[in-house]
Formats: C-alpha cells, structure tokens, sequence
C-alpha cells in the first residue's frame, strides 16, 4: 500500500501549459456574460422603477340605450345596424296621429278656457257698475220715500190733531147752537098759537132753527169729512211707510249684489286657474306629441338596434343603442401594490391589441374601492376560509390623441404609468 504521507510531502506537479491557456478564455467569456447581465439588470431596474404596467385593461365609453317614451306603432325606422349617427337626427317615427288628436282636443279646451275668462273679465266691471247704479238709485228712492213718509205724518197728524179736534168741537158747537134754536121754538109754538106773537116772529124762529139744524148737519159731515180725512192721512202714512220698507228691501239687496262683483272676481281666478290647466294639458300632449319623433341624443355608431316598422311598442321599450365613439377612456384594473405612486395626471401608454400600436393619455382617477368589492357579491372574508389575494383597483385614463385609431368600448389594451 502506498505511502500516502509521502505523496503528500511530494511537491506538486505544475498542469501542462497547453491546458492554462485554454481556460483563460473561458474564463474571459464568463466574465464578460456576467458584467452584460449585470448591467442588463442594472437597466432593467432603471427602466422598469419609474413605471407599472397592466394588461387587465380595457376600453370603455359610454353606452347610450334608445328607447320609447311612449307606446305605439312604428311607422318608420331610419337608420340600420352600425350606422354612424348625429346628434338630432331622427331614428325612429312612431305613428302620431293619436297623439296629434289629443293636441287638438287640448286646443280646443284652452280656446274654450280663454273665451270663458274673458268674459269672466268683462263680466267685472259690468256687475260692478250696474250693482253700483242700482244701489245708487236705491239709496236715492230710499231718501224720497222717507221724505214721502215724513210729510204723510206731518199730514196725517195734522188732519187727526188740529183738523179733527176742530171739526168735533164745530159739531160740539153747532150742536148747542142747534138744540138752544130749537127750543126757542118749542116756546114759540104755545104763544104763536095764542097770537101773543106774530107770525113773523114765529117764522123767524122755525128759520133759526132751522138754519142751526143745518149748520149742526153741515158741522156733522165735516166731522166726517175730517174722520174720513184723518183716515186717508193715516193710510197714506201707512203706504209711505210701506214704500220704504221696499225701498229698504231694494237697499239692501243691491248691497247684496254688490258682492256679486266678489263673486265674479272669484269666477276670474276660477276661469284663470282653468285656463292654465288647459294650457298645461296642452304642454303635456304637444310633449307626448313630440316622443313620437325619436331622435340620437348623441353622436355615434348605432348597436343592437331591434325596431322595425309595423312593430308595436311600449314605453320604456329598447329600441336600439347608440356608442359615442368620440367619447371614450381606458378603465385598467392595477394590483393594489402597483398604486402606491400612481396620482391623477401622470402620462400613460396605451398599447392597443387590435393595432399593434400605441397611443398616450394620463390618469384621470383612481376607484373608491376595489372590483370584487363592488362586484354583484362581494367577498366575505369572515367567515374562516380567508385566502389572502391581492385585489385589482380600477383607475380611470384618459386617451389624450388617438392618433387617427378607432377605439371601441370593449377592446382590450396594455397600459403603462410613468409615475415619475
């Protein structure tokens, strides 16, 4: 067995020359490998620090969906499938002709509202001048029938005062001179029979008495005449009296009618209220009228269009859609990690999939909450089976040239954010 402690206290043997010289480049090569690569990570580090990119990204726009406003059958469709549209141009026509009817009829209704207030109106002033005059005139027949019963009091108390109390006491008189005349001849007719006076004296007497009877029944008719005067007096009185109580009764009533112009006021604000009920219906059927002509709200293309002519349709129906073309951004959904330099403004491109091509724009903003959150069912990390994923954030951005590229909401692109 050899002696291992010799061979090792053996010098050790130099390799062959031929071999040194074939590892120095190797060794060379290897050296040079490291220090591209190196220097590739050291760009690769410098490159990709200012910058986070994703290819969950996608165009989006909005989305415009046409529908009926109300029901009936369409007359006249307009436009086809994928057909750009502006903004007023007519799509859709629906057969107005009910509709058209209904405007006539409110017509008529605001005509027949107007024509009502304006004789409402007139009809103001006239009750008022004519409620006016007669409570005038009433007022003016009231004073003349209290003057008329005045002066048949005045009358009346005269003929059943003074008149009356004299004719009683002419009767009173002549009765006295009546009865004293006749008994002057009742002592006459004893002593013309003895002839102790003449028959002229006699005469005289039956004439005295005679003319007393007659005042006594003259003084009597006037009594009469004075009675039957008084009672004329107290009936005229009475008619006076009667006269103005009318002329009270007509007082106040064309007072009353004076609230007759209150009343015709109140048929004015009435008339005027209906009026703009009228007008009102009018609006709200020229309004109903005019869903009857469907028109692009936008500019776009138009989509899913699913209206033909003859077709009955209900409000709120879809007709069609209409994409504004003009009006897009990009929505890219960004790892929660990625965001922690991302701010609102900062340029990005846009690598569209379908052009192969790229476009810039910046961010506009950075969602509230994360997509699974606002997803139709969250997740519900308390209930134990917790895997801890890292969740997408949607940020808006916004194209700013397009570059003569079309993009459609939908299509797919790749963003990258220069954050610095």
């Amino acid at each position: 067995m050899p002696n291992v402690m010799e061979d090792l206290s053996k010098p050790p043997v130099a390799p062959p020359a031929r071999m040194t010289r074939r590892s120095a480049p190797v060794r060379l090569i290897v050296f040079l490998l490291f220090l591209i690569a190196a220097g590739a990570g050291v760009a690769a580090y410098y490159h990709f620090r200012d910058r986070v990119s994703s290819d969950d990204a996608n165009v989006d726009g909005h989305i415009t969906p046409i529908a009926s406003k109300v029901a009936g059958s369409v007359s006249e469709v307009l436009v086809h499938e994928n057909d750009p549209v502006k903004a007023g141009q007519v799509l859709v026509r629906i057969d107005p002709r009910d509709f058209q009817a209904r405007v006539d009829m409110t017509k008529a209704a605001v005509a027949l509202a107007e024509s009502q207030l304006q004789s409402a109106r007139v009809s103001v002033p006239m009750t008022s001048e004519t409620t006016e005059s007669g409570t005038s005139a009433a007022a003016a027949g009231l004073a003349g029938m209290e003057a008329e019963v005045d002066r048949a009091r005045v009358a009346y108390e005269q003929a059943s005062g003074s008149d009356l109390q004299y004719a009683r006491a002419n009767v009173a008189s002549r009765q006295a001179s009546n009865e004293r005349a006749q008994a002057d001849l009742e002592r006459m007719k004893p002593l013309v029979d003895k002839a102790e006076i003449s028959r002229q004296q006699y005469d005289a007497y039956v004439a005295a008495a005679r003319v007393a009877d007659s005042e006594l029944q003259a003084a009597r008719e006037k009594l009469a005449s004075a009675e039957k005067e008084a009672a004329i007096r107290k009936a005229a009185l009475d008619v006076a009296q009667s006269h103005v109580r009318q002329a009270k009764a007509q007082m106040e009533t064309s007072v009353a009618n004076r609230k007759q112009v209150a009343i015709r006021s109140a048929d004015v604000s009435g008339s005027s209220a209906s009026l703009a009920g009228a007008r009102a219906n009018l609006e709200a059927a020229e309004l109903q009228l005019s869903y009857t002509t469907i028109v692009a709200p936008v500019d776009g293309v138009v989509t899913r269009k699913s209206v033909e002519p003859g077709q009955i349709v209900a409000p709120g129906q879809g007709l069609m859609t209409i994409i504004p073309l003009n009006d897009i951004w990009i929505t890219a959904n960004f790892k929660e990690t990625q965001l922690a330099n991302v701010r609102p403004g900062q340029q990005v491109e846009i690598k569209v999939d379908m052009y192969g091509k790229s476009v810039t724009g910046h961010v506009d903003s950075i969602s509230g909450a994360t997509g699974s959150r606002l997803s139709l069912l969250p997740p519900e990390n308390a209930t134990g089976n917790f895997v801890k994923v890292v969740q997408r954030i949607p940020v808006k951005i916004l194209v700013d040239q397009q570059d003569g590229l079309i993009l459609r909401p939908g299509m797919n692109v790749d963003v990258t954010i220069f954050t610095k």
